[in-house]
């Protein structure tokens, strides 16, 4: 099996870009160790304290976010990163290259009960223009140089593109590296699995009600066949599903709270997810706008999303296509 760095080096990746990668791998191999000792390494559980999204923070959290914001600032060669455990970016060298944006563990909510979580990051360049703060963030998924995670379930898996397709890589313990394991990861365009949120269904927008509506009547209804669902409820476990054998994911805008319509973050979530996803050959919409061609006004703004086998995602933009979009800023 081939190793990273190797692959990498096919696709011409430059070896800085290289080092940032590897750089959250260490960083990854540390998180994967903690949760695979579970409560024997003492960090499971909640704090007291909430992060910028208003959300408790697991004692792993904080511990994840450390990690890996002090691996990449001392490599010299990022400019900063931003995190969801962040209030703002944290500047690292002034003259480096490289962005990075993460989520250090995305589904925490499932720690305790030792369900699938992992890590999401994005790699972008410092901007031509003159930028600086937040600002150097805000660029569209289109201009991402390197995307992925990594899920930490029964095995650790990475799952990345530098914009050449969707490789998947698996955690070899007694090597210490992660290995090549699916060359090419393509998305089937049609399916029968759908994943989103069920308890929040009359709160969605009338094009989502009737959508998923239509799913669940099966054979009897409009779709004439049978959908199953599958919810993990960690954006990692439901994408790498949807990798692996198709689906459609979707966390749409509610109206719950007015402040808060969406749920996930453009930056560090969304985006290197459909980037992944259109590498893949999938789809990823708001349900009105691609998410890859979307200008982010904030390090930490929200959006609603559709992503996973094409043909579904089009059936699903269908419902959107001749209902005004409830604009939900979040």
């Amino acid at each position: 099996m081939q190793r990273l760095i190797p692959v990498l080096n096919k696709d011409h990746v430059s070896l800085h870009l290289i080092s940032v990668i590897n750089t959250l791998l260490t960083a990854a191999k540390e998180i994967s160790h903690r949760l695979h000792q579970g409560s024997l390494a003492g960090t499971l559980g909640s704090t007291l304290d909430e992060n910028i999204q208003g959300e408790t923070q697991k004692k792993l959290d904080i511990v994840s976010n450390q990690l890996i914001k002090n691996m990449l600032l001392e490599t010299q060669l990022v400019r900063a990163v931003a995190s969801e455990e962040e209030d703002d970016i944290v500047e690292g060298n002034p003259d480096a290259k490289y962005l990075v944006a993460y989520d250090p563990l995305d589904g925490s909510s499932n720690i305790d009960i030792n369900g699938s979580v992992g890590t999401i990051f994005t790699i972008l360049e410092v901007p031509d223009h003159p930028a600086e703060g937040k600002e150097l963030f805000l660029q569209t998924g289109d201009e991402q140089v390197a995307a992925g995670y990594i899920l930490y379930g029964p095995s650790t898996m990475l799952v990345m593109t530098t914009g050449s397709g969707v490789r998947m890589y698996t955690l070899d313990h007694t090597v210490g590296e992660f290995l090549l394991t699916v060359e090419d990861v393509s998305i089937v365009k049609d399916t029968q699995e759908f994943g989103i949120n069920m308890a929040n269904q009359r709160f969605w927008s009338k094009p989502m009600s009737q959508y998923i509506g239509d799913l669940i009547a099966g054979e009897e209804g409009p779709r004439g066949k049978r959908f199953n669902m599958r919810w993990n409820a960690a954006m990692v476990a439901d994408v790498h599903r949807l990798l692996c054998r198709g689906g459609i994911f979707t966390y749409p805008a509610d109206c719950r709270n007015p402040a808060k319509p969406c749920k996930l973050r453009l930056l560090y979530e969304a985006m290197p997810m459909s980037f992944l996803v259109e590498q893949a050959g999938g789809r990823s919409s708001t349900g009105y706008e691609r998410i890859m061609s979307l200008q982010p006004t904030d390090i930490h703004q929200r959006v609603s999303v559709i992503m996973g086998s094409a043909n579904e995602v089009s059936t699903c933009l269908q419902y959107h296509k001749d209902v005004p979009c409830e604009r939900f800023d979040g």
